[in-house]
Order: C-alpha cells, then sequence, then structure tokens
C-alpha cells in the first residue's frame, strides 16, 4: 500500500510526499531513514530547505541585525562612493574600470562558465590592442578613427544583444516559448545569459571608451581635461581625431557626414559619436560647453542609444560595487558571529 511518510528534521516534521509499503510494523512518531540519492532533485531541494528552517528556528533578533548591518552598510558605501567619485574622479574611474574587468572573471571562472570566458579574452585581447595604440605618442593619425570605430562596434552589438535577451525574457514570462516547444527554464537561460552579456560588455566597453578618448584628445592637442587646449582648432579640422574636414556640413557623405555642434565647431560624424555616446563626453571637445544630445541625434531611432548609454552608467555601480559591499557585509557578519 502507497502512503505519505514525514520527515523529521531537529524536531521539526516536514511532509514531502515520499511512498513506502506500509508493513504495519513502522510508526508515524519515529523520523525515517532514507536515502538522499534516490530523491528526485525537487525532493533533495525541499529537504535542504526543511534542514535550513530547522538550522535558523528562533535566530530572528540575529537576522534582524544581520539585514540592519546590510542597510547602513549599503547606504555608508554609497555615501563614500559619491564623495570619491567627486573629489577624485581619475581614482574612481580606474579602480571601477579594474573591478568591472575582474570581478565577472572570478565568479565565472569559478562556476566554469567557459563560454563567457572565452567571449572575455577575445574581448580583452583586441581591447588592449586598441587602448595601446590609443595610448602612444605621437599618436597615429589612422587611430582615433580606429578606436572610435571599434568602440561604436562593441557599443551596438552589446546594444542589440541586450534588446534580444530581454525581449527572449519577456517572451518567455508570456508563455510563447511553448509556441516553439522550447521548455521555460531553458528560453529564460537563454534570454539572461544574452542580457547579461549585452549589459557587461555595453558598460565595460564604454569605460574603455572613455579612457582611450581622454588619452587620444589631449595627446591630439585640441581638447584638455582641465585649463586650455595646446593647439587653436582651425575651421577645417576635426578637434577629436586632428584629422581635415572633406564633406561640408551642408553635403551628404558617402562614408559619414560632418556634424555641427551649436558652439559653432565641426566634426566627423564617427568621431562625434563616438566622443558623446561611447565616450561619455557630453560637451564640445574644444570649447567644452555643453552638447544636446537630442537636438543632435534627432532621428528617434537614435535617441534609444543614449538612453541605453545611461542605464549602463547605472549597471556600472551594480556589477563593479555590489559584489564587493556585499563581500564586506558577509565580512562583518564572520566577525561579529553572526549567521
Amino acid at each position: 500500500m502507497a502512503g505519505v511518510f514525514e520527515v523529521e528534521v531537529d524536531g521539526v516534521e516536514h511532509d514531502h510526499g515520499l511512498q513506502h509499503h506500509d508493513h504495519g510494523s513502522q510508526h508515524h512518531d519515529e523520523p525515517h531513514q532514507f536515502d538522499l540519492s534516490k530523491l528526485s532533485p525537487e525532493e533533495k531541494w525541499r529537504v535542504e530547505h526543511a534542514k535550513m528552517h530547522a538550522k535558523h528556528k528562533g535566530h530572528e533578533a540575529m537576522h534582524a541585525e544581520m539585514v540592519l548591518i546590510l542597510i547602513v552598510t549599503l547606504v555608508v558605501a554609497q555615501l563614500v562612493l559619491v564623495q570619491w567619485k567627486q573629489r577624485h574622479p581619475k581614482s574612481y574611474n580606474l579602480v571601477t574600470l579594474f573591478q568591472m574587468w575582474v570581478v565577472p572573471l572570478y565568479f565565472t571562472t569559478k562556476l566554469h562558465w567557459w563560454r563567457f570566458l572565452t567571449t572575455w579574452f577575445i574581448f580583452s585581447v583586441i581591447t588592449a590592442c586598441i587602448s595601446f595604440r590609443a595610448t602612444r605618442k605621437p599618436l597615429a593619425c589612422t587611430t582615433p578613427r580606429l578606436v572610435y570605430k571599434w568602440f561604436l562596434l562593441l557599443y551596438k552589438i552589446s546594444y542589440a544583444t541586450g534588446i534580444v535577451g530581454y525581449s527572449v525574457v519577456m517572451f518567455t514570462l508570456f508563455g510563447i516559448n511553448l509556441i516553439f516547444r522550447i521548455k521555460p527554464e531553458d528560453a529564460m537561460d537563454f534570454g539572461v545569459s544574452l542580457l547579461f552579456y549585452g549589459l557587461y560588455y555595453g558598460v565595460l566597453g564604454r569605460d574603455f571608451a572613455e579612457m582611450c578618448a581622454d588619452f587620444m584628445a589631449s595627446t591630439v592637442g585640441y581638447y584638455s581635461a582641465s585649463g586650455m587646449p595646446t593647439k587653436h582648432l582651425s575651421d577645417n579640422i576635426c578637434a577629436v581625431c586632428g584629422q581635415p574636414i572633406l564633406v561640408d556640413v551642408s553635403e551628404e557623405g558617402i562614408i559619414e557626414n560632418t556634424y555641427r555642434l551649436s558652439c559653432n565647431h565641426v566634426f566627423h560624424e564617427f568621431c562625434i559619436r563616438g566622443w558623446c555616446i561611447v565616450g561619455k563626453k557630453q560637451m564640445c571637445p574644444y570649447c567644452k560647453e555643453k552638447v544636446d544630445l537630442k537636438r543632435m541625434f534627432s532621428n528617434p531611432w537614435e535617441r534609444p542609444h543614449v538612453m541605453y548609454g545611461q542605464l549602463l552608467d547605472w549597471l556600472r555601480y551594480l556589477v563593479a560595487w555590489q559584489p564587493v559591499i556585499i563581500g564586506f557585509v558577509q565580512g562583518i557578519n564572520y566577525v561579529l558571529g553572526l549567521e
């Protein structure tokens, strides 16, 4: 006769819906011994869940203290990061970039995510070569265009990947995956993975692009982060790459157009796009007048790229600093003997 028995974990009984034969000699007031290897994954999870509840029973005060430590640490860390960014932006950006590059590498190596490690290695090699060329003096005349084209391409790929991943997640939530006979967990894993790839490489690419933009523009001489530029800008020279403007603003270019900002300075299309959207410099490279991105990119299909860039700036905190803060909180809990 099939029946249901209960598992007792540290004095707490939990029904797990397992079947056994009733021989009339077993008593339900005694805990049953069984082999966990014979249980299904769902049943194993329920047993572990029961053990966790039994272990933490009566620890409500300790859990409240741990939550309080987490909240206070998050608030203090946010204040410290904001002050650091305002007072020492260069060191803040470099440390953030290093953490963005290394922290996901640690976790993915630990979890054996070889697909991510492969893409990370390819991205790192190409970006290292591009960054090396951007920091050389004297700067080759073709380097600025090469740098901005690479990072603009990377930005568009990450944008498209993120959109596809988000769409797959939403389609899975609405059950559209069932039309194609795809399991929900497989579709959700695929969508979340694409979303992660798009957001991660989008954030990392923009940070490297900003660093390269500072180096190149300072080397060219028409831009200085603080103070006056070292060169006078002529009317037919692009201040980003230092190369001549060959297409008039009123003309339609074969490869690219020419943009004129509200300050009347003109730039190559790829250069100013890379400078503003990818390099995160919302000002004229020469006179530092603020650039109105909505006016410069009037095409409604281009505006989502600007909003996507702002989203990546916000996600940087979650990827670079959140794991560090959580690790710090766990260290405090360990020192205080909280579990």
